[in-house]
């Protein structure tokens, strides 16, 4: 899981890096290979989002087919490049029931371990909110693992915690663990 932004002292390397974030808006073959080894890296890396490790490259692969199919006016998803190199994406999962069009899921925000620290997770962050606002969402709400790196990160965001459930999954070796909830509420 991403950690949270890091002192301004670490942060001329990623500035003079060319790191971009774009939308993906149909299958791009060219990013399973990226996006798995990015799935294997979190996962392997104690990220609870929904594999055991160790993951194959197999099964990566055909996570990243899924999502490539489900992407469309439900499902949105962005990518993070440094220097042309993957190291970061992130899902919006947009409710289309009638009384929740207000509404969506933030999913999978996973930061290569060695990108992490440098504001990769806040500008993918940055990006969905605002086509959140685009698209006239006004909450967002998302779960992770309890006590991990990435409730730093979405504290340091703005985001508010709303609860916990326990034993909700496993960790990536396989250990029940709480989730922990979080919203944010988005403002025009």
């Amino acid at each position: 899981m991403p950690t949270a932004d890091p002192e301004p002292a670490r942060r001329p390397a990623l500035r003079s890096a060319a790191l971009i974030v774009r939308r993906v808006a149909a299958t791009d073959n060219s990013l399973l290979e990226p996006l798995g080894n990015l799935l294997i890296d979190a996962v392997h890396s104690g990220a609870s989002i929904g594999f055991l490790a160790p993951v194959s490259c197999e099964t990566a692969d055909r996570y990243w087919q899924g999502v490539f199919a489900s992407l469309g006016e439900d499902l949105l998803l962005w990518v993070a490049e440094l220097d042309g190199v993957v190291v970061g994406t992130v899902q919006l999962s947009l409710c289309d029931k009638d009384n929740g069009r207000h509404r969506a899921e933030v999913q999978k925000l996973l930061v290569l371990r060695a990108a992490r620290g440098n504001g990769v997770a806040s500008l993918l962050m940055g990006e969905l909110e605002a086509e959140a606002r685009r698209r006239k969402r006004s909450l967002l709400f998302l779960d992770t693992l309890l006590a991990s790196h990435a409730e730093d990160v979405y504290r340091h965001l703005g985001w508010s915690r709303a609860g916990e459930i326990p034993d909700y999954a496993t960790t990536p070796d396989g250990e029940l663990f709480p989730t922990v909830l979080y919203f944010k509420q988005l403002r025009a």
